[in-house]
C-alpha cells in the first residue's frame, strides 16, 4: 500500500512589527516643551528675574544726575601759529680748493676749529711761484731802464729839432721808441701782478667766518687746481637758516601779515614739539609754489648763539602769524563733532545741559577759540559728554588730582 505523508505547513509571511505612530508625536511634544522652557529661562535671566520697571525707568521714573567735569569759557590773547617741517641749513658753505699746483707744506687748522675770514688754513710750496714773480719783476726793471734812456734821448732830440740840427724823421722815430718801451713796461707790470697772484694762491685762507669740518687732504700731498676733491669745508653756523614749507592756502595771510608787520617771528622747535631751540625771523618767502605738493617754501634766520641748530637737522617750524586779542577759549576736549557742525554741552543755571552748536576757530596748545555760539563766563562740560543728552541733569564732579612726582 502506498504510504502517504502529510505536507508541513509553510511559514506565514507577516510584516515585521512597526513602532506605533503615536511615539513620534510624543518626542516632538517633549522637545517643544524643553525649547519653551529654555526660552523662558533666558528671558528671566536677561530681565533680572523681574518684570517690574527699574528705578528711574518707565512710568514716573527720573534719570539720576550724570557726573561730569565742568569748566568755564575764558577770554585770552591767543597767538596763532602756522606749523611746518623744516631743515636747518648753513647760511654759507665753502669748499676750499687749491688754485695752484704744488705740494702741501703746512696744514694750519684743526678739524672742527672756528676760523675767521682771512685766517691761514693751508700752505702750498711757493718756491716756483716766488721765482716766477722775481723774474717778472726783473724784466720790468730792465724795460723801465730802457724806457728812461729812450725818454732822455727824446728830450735831447726835441732840443736839437728846435735848432734844426736833426730831421723831423729822427724825432718821430725816437718818439715811437719811447712809446714802445712804455708798452713793454705795462706788459711787465701785468706779468708781475699775475705772478704775485699765483704766489698769493699758495696761501689758502678762509673766505668766511665759520667752522672747519673733517680734513680732506693731508700734509705732504701734491694738489692740483683741477682736482675735484677740496682741501676742507667751512660752514657758517652763526647765523643759521631754516628752510620749511607751508600749505599754499596760507600764502594770502602770510603776505598780508608780512606787509603789515615786517619780519614775522619763527620758532625752531625740537621733534618732540615741546622744546623751543631758537627764536628767529622770517627772511624770505619763495617766489613759486611747488605744484607736486601744493606747498610754498620759506626761509628764516636764527642767531644760533648756543649752537642748538645744526646744518641738516630736521626741526619743526612755528611761524607766529598774528595774536587774536580777547578771544573766547575753552579746552579742546569741550568741543564735540556732530553730523551737522561742532557743538558744546553748556551747563545752565539749573544744572541741566544744552547742546549748543558753535563755530570753532584755530586750536592752539590744547585750547580752542570759539568764534560764535559761546560767551565768556558760561559753564561747559569738559569731560563726561558721552552720557549726556539735551536736557540731562548733571552733577559737577571734582577734577582728578595729578599724581605726585616721585621723590
Amino acid at each position: 500500500m502506498p504510504v502517504t505523508t502529510e505536507a508541513e505547513p509553510l511559514p506565514s509571511r507577516r510584516p515585521p512589527p512597526t513602532a506605533p505612530r503615536s511615539s513620534k508625536w510624543r518626542w516632538l511634544v517633549i522637545l517643544t516643551v524643553f525649547a519653551i522652557l529654555a526660552l523662558a529661562t533666558y528671558r528671566v535671566i536677561q530681565g533680572g528675574g523681574s518684570t517690574e520697571p527699574k528705578k528711574g525707568e518707565g512710568r514716573g521714573g527720573a534719570m539720576p544726575p550724570v557726573p561730569v567735569i565742568a569748566g568755564t569759557a575764558e577770554t585770552k590773547d591767543v597767538p596763532i601759529y602756522l606749523d611746518g617741517l623744516g631743515t636747518a641749513q648753513a647760511l654759507n658753505t665753502v669748499t676750499l680748493r687749491a688754485r695752484v699746483d704744488g705740494e702741501i707744506k703746512k696744514i694750519a687748522f684743526a678739524e672742527g676749529q672756528d676760523v675767521k675770514a682771512g685766517d691761514l688754513l693751508v700752505e702750498i710750496d711757493a718756491a716756483p711761484y716766488r721765482a716766477a714773480y722775481d723774474q717778472a719783476a726783473a724784466k720790468r726793471g730792465q724795460d723801465e731802464a730802457q724806457l728812461a734812456n729812450a725818454q732822455a734821448d727824446l728830450d735831447r732830440y726835441n732840443n736839437l729839432a728846435g735848432k734844426k740840427v736833426i730831421s723831423s724823421q729822427q724825432l718821430d722815430t725816437q718818439k715811437a721808441l719811447v712809446r714802445q718801451y712804455a708798452a713793454l713796461v705795462k706788459a711787465d707790470e701785468a706779468a708781475v701782478a699775475s705772478a704775485k697772484v699765483q704766489l698769493d694762491y699758495t696761501r689758502v685762507v678762509s673766505p668766511i667766518d665759520g667752522r672747519t669740518g673733517i680734513r680732506l687732504v693731508d700734509q705732504g700731498n701734491v694738489v692740483r687746481a683741477s682736482d675735484a676733491t677740496g682741501l676742507a669745508v667751512i660752514t657758517q653756523l652763526q647765523p643759521i637758516a631754516l628752510v620749511f614749507t607751508l600749505p599754499e592756502q596760507n600764502l594770502g595771510s602770510l603776505d598780508k601779515e608780512a606787509a603789515a608787520g615786517g619780519n614775522l617771528p619763527v620758532l625752531a622747535v625740537d621733534r618732540d614739539n615741546q622744546t623751543v631751540l631758537e627764536e628767529g625771523k622770517l627772511a624770505v618767502i619763495d617766489n613759486q609754489i611747488d605744484t607736486t605738493t601744493g606747498t610754498i617754501r620759506l626761509k628764516a634766520t636764527f642767531a644760533n648763539e648756543h649752537f642748538k641748530l645744526w646744518p641738516g637737522q630736521f626741526v619743526n617750524a612755528r611761524l607766529l602769524l598774528t595774536v587774536r586779542k580777547g578771544a573766547v577759549v575753552v579746552r579742546s576736549s569741550v568741543v564735540q563733532r556732530g553730523p551737522q557742525s561742532s557743538f558744546i554741552f553748556v551747563i545752565k543755571p539749573d544744572d541741566t545741559v544744552e547742546m549748543r552748536p558753535v563755530k570753532v576757530g584755530p586750536i592752539e596748545q590744547g585750547q580752542a577759540i570759539i568764534e560764535e555760539g559761546l560767551e565768556a563766563g558760561e559753564r561747559v562740560v569738559v569731560d563726561g559728554q558721552y552720557k549726556l543728552l539735551p536736557g540731562s541733569k548733571v552733577k559737577i564732579a571734582e577734577r582728578p588730582a595729578a599724581p605726585a612726582p616721585r621723590g
